[in-house]
């Protein structure tokens, strides 16, 4: 007889145990961060009025929020799944020096501007699969892996970039980039796809009960037939293959690559997936508690920045919402156990 048969304990959840579908647990906490979005914004407007209640304002926001939204969403997988990635920024950094290399543009400029969105995204998910090897198959701490992952990145990305900012020159990538259908941008769409994407791919499959699962107790995920190792390594895929869409859209934003792209990335896409509800410790994981969480931290930001207040406050800030976000989830665990 085999071990998840015989402890019911060890067998795989049917359903997400604590996700997006946390039930009463869940609706409070994302009703709390809609009440928190909400009194950013009326503080937004009453401190600087029209300039924030436009509609242009809110498409800056907007923007903002895509290129770090969708590295969130891959953030919130490994997070699920008892991880960590501090090389997240590093990787959007190398993934557009990469794609904005001369070889990549007049390959581009050959084969249609699809080839350096290809090799952006093959980059990340490159790296992102090194880092899930070295942790899942080589057993080196994430925290260790990851790191040592961001400096070699961001070195590399340095050495092909030569510290210099690379312009963008293919006008078919400028074009499709610049345009809003139905006054939209087309890196906010993005941005809506990969997160009804990632929420459908969390809660309504198997992955994603084995990413709960993994997150939870990875041995009791082993002994119940789920490969931990190779799972693991899927999960950094996936953050690197995010991390390659999100220097797609970055680049498309400044029309540039530079080694100094996504800088702090890991800090902000940690903080809003914990403001968000997913738990660092692993096990609960909600895609559209990151939603909120990237809106919170990207319009906080900006009411910030209208009001001329300094990067330094703003720092502040983020630090003691996630003080704030991380005692609230101890007080839930407490109150659980």
């Amino acid at each position: 007889m085999s071990a998840s048969l015989r402890d019911p304990s060890l067998t795989v959840p049917a359903k997400p145990p604590r996700g997006d579908r946390g039930g009463n647990l869940g609706l409070a906490r994302n009703l709390g961060l809609v009440v928190a979005l909400v009194i950013l914004c009326i503080v937004g407007v009453v401190t600087a009025g029209d300039r924030f209640a436009s509609s242009d304002n809110v498409l800056t926001i907007l923007r903002l929020a895509a290129v770090i939204g969708v590295v969130s969403i891959g953030m919130t997988f490994v997070i699920t799944g008892g991880g960590i990635d501090l090389s997240v920024g590093a990787i959007v950094a190398l993934s557009s020096v990469w794609a904005t290399t001369t070889g990549t543009q007049a390959m581009a400029d050959n084969i249609g501007w699809i080839a350096m969105v290809f090799s952006a995204v093959l980059v990340g998910t490159a790296c992102g699969a090194i880092n899930g090897v070295l942790i899942a198959y080589g057993r080196v701490v994430p925290f260790i892996a990851t790191l040592a992952m961001l400096a070699s990145a961001r070195g590399l990305a340095e050495i092909i970039a030569d510290r210099k900012t690379q312009i963008i020159r293919n006008q078919g990538f400028l074009d499709f980039f610049d345009a809003e259908p139905l006054g939209i941008p087309v890196i906010v769409i993005i941005f809506a796809v990969v997160t009804v994407a990632g929420w459908f791919l969390l809660n309504r499959t198997t992955f994603g009960r084995r990413t709960f699962a993994v997150g939870g107790n990875p041995e009791a995920a082993r002994l119940a037939g789920i490969k931990v190792q190779r799972h693991t390594v899927y999960l950094y895929a996936l953050l690197g293959l995010a991390c390659g869409i999100a220097a797609v859209m970055l680049m498309s934003r400044t029309t540039t690559g530079s080694s100094t792209h996504g800088t702090g990335y890991e800090l902000d896409a940690i903080a809003a997936v914990v403001i968000g509800g997913t738990l660092l410790s692993g096990g609960r994981g909600t895609i559209v508690g990151t939603l909120f969480g990237v809106l919170i931290f990207t319009t906080l930001t900006n009411v910030f920045t209208l009001n001329n207040l300094s990067t330094s406050a703003q720092a502040v800030a983020k630090g003691v919402i996630i003080v704030i976000a991380v005692l609230l989830q101890q007080r839930i665990a407490n109150r659980k156990t």
